[in-house]
């Protein structure tokens, strides 16, 4: 067996010609990773998170994945003892997460031997290759034919386009060849070989058990077995995988085009044209990005330039286009995926955790096949933005997707997921993060990633040491140690960011206010001579043993502008300061966020007097904060104040109240923090039930609606508690005599409506008493207006209570504002 080094993402890339032909001459070229486990990370941001991942993550994980091991465990005794017993619930991809979280597991192994984990894992593989049939399928649902037809098919590969089936097997290889890799067991490996030979035979040969005897040759609607397969190249060797890789690519667009809409559109998983034409990122991201990352990684293997012109406009079309500031992909959340050309919402948008995980393993292949430091740029600001963002400071909370504003009371991060795979591709990625720090070829050292870590690398049969010392992400000083174990002469290229110079991240939609300023290397003290090659500074010198190479990157505040064409960025600047994008929460800013705004966009100068603070206390104690003064939206008028910002990737792990990334530059975009003490009209409020996504207190706020269906402002309803009577209870503070009292009801025209009916109460006792009132008032459920009613007596009173019944079972109640007139009491 011929046995690589695999990671997360191929280190050996060929090198081709212009004509898209293999060129000998570039074959020495070829870029390597440098491998994670030969990476020590000691850094303030991947060292701990890849601890917390042995001592909580994984536990959480593989907890969390005992619903797919015990599916995979019935399907096993169906196998062994037919079906007398008790078969699974129907469900295509659960069994994909638990081995992504094995894969996490082995790569942990590798790094770090653990015993303990390693058993856990040969129980999980046994139980696995009892769950394979003996021709290689595994695929719970049809074997032990506990399916839903409209999700899987009614026979194996019957419904490739949504089933899944490819794309677990996809994962189950990863796993296999991690593991193999960590430990030299191949029983997980055998499985994974036995399917792929099982594949191949089905898909393109022809199997008299599947599909009538005639070949598939279907590509899956979900990619990730292309990436699998060449996976199973790289460890055993075995050129048949890598080239059924390529197949699978080449036949997508070609052999089945699907007719629909949404989910089933040509669009959706990259159907719509044969990969070679494609010149846009369309459909769900995180498939689109697996496709992205396959074609760059077999057309480099393969020592060809087929997809090279289509990856090109592909990745202009990203970053040029459809990418957030965060690295974020996929705004339109119906789809989970790319949605027209500057549609970047900010609130509404979707940014699934996995689309970024796959921008940074596009990215990094793009990387591998151009030697081009703009990749790594942009696989860099996805890293530390969106994909960091996904996992929560305690590493056992998660978010799915990833706004860049939100309201108080926004989604919770949550324990896992019912798709759960942003949590187990999270488990699977930070580990391989030392993996991304260095690469080789044969005369070059890449410098790509900083952070404190120890690397031991080769160049040929030079051994080399590098250390770095350096407090990045949050200071832009780095200092390097070179060791070779003897002089020698190679050229060691320090990636030179994209946001040390006069934009965030590469392409045309964002621009810094003003450029970085000049950054600076020295070795051994003096300034050196350096080459710019594809954003790499490149040093070639004979190195010395304890050579000190010192790069100092400039880190100031930064205000960064859109282009234009995104609407949704009009009057807004983002903060960034290195490669971290900054958000202000509500925790540190005393209310809501949406009224902080500044007078106009700040000066270079200005910006330059912010104040930078570690922050020294409390979960998010070591990052730094940023401090800018800002103009404050008021019900009485603007006042000075200040902002404070934290890295977005830290942000909800405090509380729900809101965020905001994109800050306005005009008070008219800035909204009033209606929920702020000065802007409530009560002393108090409750209710019978409140829905998690509505707040009561929107009862007492000092807004007015625009209509009934008004959705720019807080609301309080009853959702979800169908057909059922409510109330609202408002506190005055004090008794007070009660002169009127108006209710503006919320209707949706769905879910909630006005009301059939309501009344006015008043505590008497332990009761509530009905409130008389003129008899010419009547208890209207109208909208778009206050309905007022007068109490038919003088009413004294310090609480009342407004019921309200739904108009029919199928229907809830809910309130935008109330309006009381009182006076006090004689």
């Amino acid at each position: 067996m011929a046995v690589y080094w695999v990671a997360l993402l191929t280190p050996i890339i060929s090198c081709v010609s212009a004509r898209g032909e293999a060129d000998p001459a570039a074959a020495n070229q070829a870029i390597r990773m440098v491998p994670f486990h030969q990476v020590d990370m000691m850094d303030q941001i991947w060292a701990p998170r890849t601890r917390q991942l042995v001592e909580r993550t994984l536990p959480h994980a593989f907890s969390n994945t005992e619903g797919a091991l015990e599916s995979l465990r019935l399907c096993a005794n169906y196998l062994e003892h037919g079906s007398q017993g008790p078969t699974p619930p129907p469900h295509r991809f659960r069994t994909s997460d638990l081995y992504k979280v094995m894969e996490g597991a082995a790569l942990m192994i590798q790094a770090e031997p653990n015993p303990g984990v390693e058993a856990i894992m040969d129980r999980i593989i046994d139980i696995i290759a009892r769950a394979q049939q003996d021709d290689g399928y595994l695929y719970v649902a049809h074997i032990t034919h506990s399916i839903n037809e409209g999700e899987m098919g009614p026979r194996p590969y019957s419904y490739v386009i949504h089933s899944h089936e490819l794309y677990n097997m996809g994962h189950l290889y990863e796993a296999a060849v991690a593991y193999a890799q960590a430990t030299g067991k191949t029983k997980l490996l055998d499985v994974a070989e036995k399917n792929a030979q099982h594949v191949e035979r089905v898909f393109f040969e022809g199997d008299p058990n599947y599909n009538a005897g005639k070949p598939v040759n279907q590509a899956p609607g979900h990619e990730e077995i292309e990436l699998g397969l060449v996976k199973l190249y790289l460890y055993t060797g075995k050129k048949q995988y890598l080239e059924m890789a390529k197949r699978f690519l080449d036949i997508r667009g070609r052999s089945f085009v699907p007719d629909g809409q949404g989910v089933n559109s040509p669009q959706y998983a990259q159907q719509h044209l044969p990969v070679d034409q494609q010149t846009e990122a369309v459909g769900h991201a995180v498939r689109a990005c697996y496709l992205y990352a396959a074609m760059a990684e077999v057309d480099s293997l393969m020592g060809t330039d087929d997809y090279g012109p289509a990856l090109d406009s592909i990745w202009h079309s990203i970053i040029d286009t459809k990418m957030h500031l965060s690295g974020g992909l996929g705004a339109v959340p119906h789809i989970e995926g790319f949605g027209p050309e500057y549609q970047l919402p900010n609130m509404e948008t979707y940014l699934e955790t996995c689309a970024a995980v796959g921008n940074v393993l596009f990215n990094l292949r793009m990387f591998l096949k151009h030697g081009d430091a703009q990749y790594v740029d942009v696989a860099e600001v996805a890293l530390y933005n969106n994909c960091l963002a996904g996992i929560g400071i305690d590493g056992t909370s998660f978010f799915y997707p990833n706004p860049l504003e939100a309201e108080a009371g926004h989604a919770p991060r949550s324990g896992w997921f019912g798709t759960a795979c942003c949590p187990s591709n999270l488990a699977r990625l930070i580990p391989q993060v030392a993996g991304y720090m260095y690469a080789t070829n044969h005369h070059r050292v890449y410098c790509l990633l900083y952070g404190s870590n120890q690397g031991d690398l080769s160049l040929g049969d030079r051994k080399i040491q590098l250390t770095q010392q350096t407090r990045y992400p949050y200071d832009g000083e780095i200092a390097i140690k070179v060791s070779p174990d003897e002089p020698a002469e190679f050229e060691l290229a320090l990636r030179i960011p994209t946001w040390a110079g006069e934009k965030f991240v590469p392409g045309e939609l964002y621009h810094y206010l003003a450029p970085s300023g000049a950054w600076q290397i020295q070795v051994n003290g003096k300034p050196v001579r350096v080459d710019m090659v594809r954003g790499f500074a490149v040093i070639k010198r004979t190195w010395q043993p304890g050579d000190k190479v010192l790069l100092k990157l400039p880190m100031p505040v930064h205000a960064n502008l859109c282009t234009p064409q995104v609407e949704a960025n009009h009057d807004r600047i983002a903060v960034s300061r290195g490669p971290l994008l900054y958000s202000a929460e509500q925790i540190d800013n005393g209310g809501a966020v949406q009224r902080l705004y500044f007078e106009r966009t700040p000066t270079p100068e200005e910006l330059q007097e912010a104040r930078v603070e570690t922050i020294n206390r409390g979960p998010l104690a070591g990052l730094t904060d940023i401090v800018l003064p800002v103009r404050e939206k008021r019900i009485d008028g603007a006042q000075d104040t200040q902002l404070t910002l934290i890295p977005y990737f830290a942000w909800s792990n405090r509380d729900r109240g809101s965020m905001i990334t994109w800050i306005p530059t005009t008070e008219g975009l800035a909204k009033v923090d209606e929920s702020a003490p000065e802007n409530l009209k009560f002393a108090g409020a409750s209710a019978s039930h409140t829905w998690d996504m509505d707040a009561v207190d929107a009862v007492r706020m000092k807004h007015t609606p625009k209509s009934s269906s008004d959705t720019s402002i807080r609301r309080w309803t009853s959702w979800q508690q169908l057909g059922e009577t409510q109330w609202v209870e408002i506190d005055l503070g004090k008794k007070q005599t009660l002169n009127s009292l108006g209710v503006y009801f919320y209707d949706d025209g769905g879910g909630v409506q006005l009301p059939g009916s309501w009344y006015l109460a008043v505590p008497r006792g332990s009761r509530w008493q009905k409130v008389k009132i003129y008899n010419t008032d009547e208890y209207s459920s109208l909208p778009d207006l206050y309905n007022t009613v007068h109490p038919a007596k003088q009413l004294k009173t310090r609480r009342v209570r407004i019921f309200m019944t739904p108009r029919n079972r199928e229907t809830t109640v809910g309130i935008l504002s109330v309006n009381i007139e009182t006076k006090e009491v004689d």
